[in-house]
């Protein structure tokens, strides 16, 4: 049974202790991009000025992701925070069971190959990028290949461009690079080799926890049943689509079919055939797993649901086990601080809007989905609204506080946790003005929570999960090029504690990260940090 030691000289305040997650809010340099310097927040300057304030690494190792090169997600971030030290994640554990090999030595793969060496193709959906958030193109490409080792004739590819983890306009060199690799393989071989179908992933396939179902649909209309704008080629439909619209980037392109000359769809998924979701992240992939998995889908009309093996790169949900059948085991995250302090009977809350309820809740304990003690625990979703988030830059940031609020003055949790998702969401739009915009609010909604914080007695922890906001745009050749992606830099981390007394300082923590923070959520409540957990950011005087 897991147990918590209570700290000798602090207790904890007299109110609750407020966890706020302003998403995809980062430190980055000083400049015209960084809409989160640009923004007006009054609130923010000063709290950044407080000798309780800190920064902390959201990307790379520091959160289980491969090397310094690679930017840190809501999922790993929010993966880092509830579980207190770093686990490998997704891209990492990927690559590692493609260079070792293991990938390939499953019943799993080897029922895929004897499927398609009994007629039918081996169908890959996925983003194409080599963004490394949801997928990476490499790995894509060795399972390609191991296909075309095993004798696999017939494969197709249903790309979804990226935009958003990468820069805007880029998915042609992706295609290419397909490309290439198709016409080796099949001049070499013989095989049959091609793109088949895809979209951008805002609008085809990729949607996220129920927000719009119309999305998967169309993807679904697409890759399945080879309904859609008809193209001879990959790269006519993006030309085309670029044409048509000077100013769209990769993620809002429609979906697009590729045709033979008969205009007939050229991979359509049918019985028989297996079908592979190759991203390695789970919330825009679990919506199109349960598409292929359950017979009695409500969401949407499939219009007919083929006999396929259906495989995730892993499986995206642990505790509904969706997908059934998975390439790669997902890290084992155990004894999350939200599990120490349910042992501990500490009550609790936690909001956000639909965009970033999932991290706040299943990735924050752990890829675990549902309530850990709902005697204890209480989770609120307040539905985000069906719209591009630059035309609606304050999304839910206003219904969000005002429910915050009414749950700290009931007096009825020890702690809460709230994630603000306005900079990341509108961040990834490319919209600056809108960031800006989102930036501002998320900066006005934490000084409200702020104020009631100081009415109750109470703690608040001001952090972010990942940057985004913080850099908009870069500079290349001379000219400005949106940046839609997650950033590099670190993110703020402070302690807003109005009726602090001398009990504790800032540790001096080398290279503070993410998983820091859960072991100073446990101190800040009373508890003495867990013994493997990774150091607290305060240390006590008293």
């Amino acid at each position: 049974m897991l147990k918590l030691e209570k700290l000798d000289s602090f207790n904890g305040r007299k109110g609750t202790l407020l966890f706020i997650v302003m998403d995809g809010i980062g430190l980055g340099k000083e400049f015209d991009g960084n809409a989160v310097f640009k923004a007006k927040t009054p609130v923010l300057d000063k709290l950044f000025t407080s000798p309780f304030f800190t920064q902390l690494k959201a990307h790379g190792p520091a959160v289980g992701l491969p090397s310094e090169d690679d930017m840190g997600n809501s999922e790993v971030g929010h993966n880092a925070l509830g579980a207190g030290r770093v686990f490998d994640q997704g891209a990492k554990l990927v690559n590692e069971s493609i260079e070792t090999g293991k990938i390939f030595q499953s019943d799993l793969w080897g029922n895929i190959i004897h499927r398609a060496k009994n007629g039918g193709a081996v169908h890959f959906i996925g983003l194409l990028s080599d963004g490394n958030v949801h997928s990476h193109i490499d790995q894509l490409f060795a399972l390609i290949k191991r296909c075309a080792e095993e004798g696999v004739r017939k494969v197709r590819i249903h790309p979804l461009a990226d935009g958003r983890d990468v820069p805007g306009r880029t998915v042609l060199n992706y295609i290419k690079s397909t490309e290439e690799l198709f016409k080796s393989i099949n001049e070499e071989k013989g095989f049959d080799y091609r793109i088949a179908s895809g979209g951008g992933r805002m609008k085809v396939t990729m949607d996220r926890y129920n927000a719009d179902w119309n999305i998967v649909k169309k993807g679904w209309d697409a890759h399945v049943l080879g309904i859609g704008r008809k193209f001879k080629t990959a790269e006519d439909a993006v030309k085309t689509f670029y044409e048509e619209d000077p100013n769209i980037i990769d993620q809002y392109l429609d979906a697009f079919v590729i045709v033979d000359e008969n205009d007939e769809s050229i991979g359509k998924i049918v019985d028989g055939d297996s079908v592979i979701m190759f991203n390695f992240r789970g919330d825009r992939a679990i919506e199109l797993s349960r598409a292929f998995e359950e017979k009695d889908l409500k969401e949407f009309d499939r219009v007919r649901l083929p006999d396929v093996l259906y495989a995730g790169m892993m499986e995206y949900d642990g505790d509904l086990h969706i997908p059934k059948n998975y390439l790669v085991f997902p890290p084992a995250i155990d004894r999350t601080i939200s599990e120490y302090l349910c042992a501990e009977k500490v009550t609790s809350f936690t909001i956000s809007e639909t965009q970033k309820y999932g991290h706040v809740t299943y990735f924050w304990n752990g890829n675990r989905s549902g309530y850990i003690d709902e005697s204890l625990e209480k989770y609120f979703e307040i539905t985000s609204d069906k719209i591009e988030f630059d035309k609606a830059p304050k999304m839910k940031a206003y219904e969000i506080t005002e429910k915050t609020i009414e749950l700290l003055r009931s007096n009825k949790f020890r702690w809460g946790r709230v994630n603000f998702a306005n900079g990341d969401m509108v961040g990834h739009t490319g919209n600056f003005e809108a960031t800006v915009i989102a930036v501002e609010t998320v900066d006005e909604c934490v000084g409200k929570l702020l104020k009631v914080i100081d009415e109750l007695e109470g703690i608040a922890i001001v952090t972010a999960d990942h940057g985004n906001a913080d850099e908009m745009f870069t500079m290349k050749n001379g000219k400005k090029e949106v940046k839609t992606s997650h950033t590099l830099n670190p993110v703020p981390f402070v302690i807003y504690d109005s009726n602090y007394k001398g009990e504790y300082k800032m540790a001096n923590v080398k290279n503070p990260g993410l998983t820091n923070v859960a072991a100073t959520i446990l101190n800040l409540l009373g508890f003495k940090k867990v013994e493997d957990y990774d150091a607290s950011l305060i240390t006590f005087l008293m």
